[in-house]
């Protein structure tokens, strides 16, 4: 069989703050919506920007960090892959599609206080667990530390 490619990068900002729920497993479910702009010329030469937006589900660990760091308006780096799912619907019997961008990795692109109301996003990525709080003191490493030719890889 021939190889096949399902991956999804987006950078975008979040629409809403995300709904968690627990699936009968006891894993936790993170589902939310991220906007992507274009800006294009329309045949009068005038900018035009036109927005789209993607549903995400993020399960387990990645829903976890979700659910603590991801607020409406935070800008969100997110890879994934589609899945489009069909049903029929109830009162008219036709048959409905949602397709859905699941989560495998994402990185906060916001600092704390930007976008989202609360302002309580931090961090930086899953892979990078490390809390990045902006309101800690700086450190001054100035005084402490010289950088050598050796230190420079290149």
């Amino acid at each position: 069989m021939a190889k096949s490619v399902n991956k999804v990068i987006l950078l975008g900002n979040v629409g809403k703050d995300p709904e968690i729920k627990a699936a009968a497993t006891g894993t936790v479910v993170a589902t939310f919506s991220i906007a992507t702009s274009d800006r294009f010329k329309d045949k009068d030469g005038t900018w035009q920007d036109r927005t789209e937006w993607h549903n995400l589900v993020a399960f387990g660990k990645v829903a976890e960090i979700v659910r603590d760091y991801v607020k409406k308006g935070n800008k969100l780096y997110v890879e994934g892959s589609l899945r489009t799912q069909s049903w029929d619907d109830k009162t008219t019997g036709q048959k409905k599609y949602r397709t859905e961008i699941i989560v495998n990795d994402l990185s906060l692109l916001s600092g704390r206080g930007e976008g989202g109301e609360s302002g309580s996003s931090g961090g930086y990525s899953k892979s990078n667990t490390a809390s990045f709080d902006q309101r800690a003191p700086a450190e001054d490493f100035s005084q402490s530390t010289e950088i050598t030719d050796d230190d420079i890889p290149f």
